[in-house]
């Protein structure tokens, strides 16, 4: 048995006991633990964690532990680039592919509207996800602490949020992914792309208000939707950015 001591930061302060929040604190240790093995004891999930300083040093997750070391946990770095000092990972959590969790379906909607490849389905079971995710090194969106603690997911997020649209904006806030949103062109039922339609092509579909409202179109290849940029699009936009 051996002791060491730990300090989280940022947001990784969430998922402690309160008593241990935004201090230093002690705690022992199985010899033989790893950093990773300590970090999702103490309760958080090693996809939220993009550095961990190990006495001062950068290292990775399969780290043992030692005597009286000194353990600093840092969340996703976005401000700026901390590639150089990476060990838990072989790159940043930057890829904007999605998979959402079984509870996740509005958030997922609302991504798909805003651009981003997001995969949903209420059937999806964890190792679905978890086989998904580390396929296609898709970023897990869930509010379940133990499905990010699999191994084979490397990229997640833990929502904090309860309502889809603060969910969306705690998305958008966490990664910053107001720059590289394409509105429009995902269909938000689907995932698949949308493609601009002439308006006389699709006017038979159209009620009558937005016949004469609206001149933009757009149709989903796979289930044949179609979709114009009403004032539930501008809304979610304005609310995002």
């Amino acid at each position: 048995m051996v002791t060491a001591t730990f300090r989280f930061y940022e947001e990784l302060n969430d998922f402690l006991a309160p008593e241990r929040r935004r201090r230093e604190f002690t705690v022992p240790c199985a010899r033989a633990a790893t950093t990773k093995h300590m970090i999702e004891a103490l309760g958080v999930p090693h996809t939220e964690v993009e550095l961990i300083l190990l006495n001062g040093e950068s290292v990775g997750f399969g780290t043992v532990l030692r005597e009286s070391d000194r353990v600093a946990v840092y969340p996703k770095f976005e401000a700026f680039d901390i590639t150089p000092l990476l060990r838990v990972r072989d790159q940043p959590l930057r890829d904007t592919r999605f998979v959402a969790d079984t509870h996740l379906g509005s958030l997922a909607r609302l991504l798909r509207m805003m651009g981003f490849d997001t995969l949903y389905d209420n059937g999806f079971a964890d190792d679905e996800i978890e086989r998904i995710a580390a396929a296609h090194s898709r970023i897990v969106l869930t509010r379940d602490r133990d499905l990010l603690k699999r191994k084979r997911i490397t990229h997640g997020c833990y929502l904090h949020a309860l309502r889809p649209q603060e969910q969306l904006r705690e998305v958008c806030e966490r990664l910053q992914l107001a720059r590289s949103a394409r509105p429009f062109t995902l269909c938000p039922q689907c995932n698949a792309a949308l493609q601009p339609v002439a308006k006389a092509q699709v006017e038979h579909r159209l009620p009558p208000a937005v016949l004469e409202l609206y001149d933009r179109f757009s149709i989903c290849e796979v289930c044949a939707r179609v979709y114009w940029e009403g004032d539930h699009w501008k809304r979610l936009c304005g609310g995002s950015g």
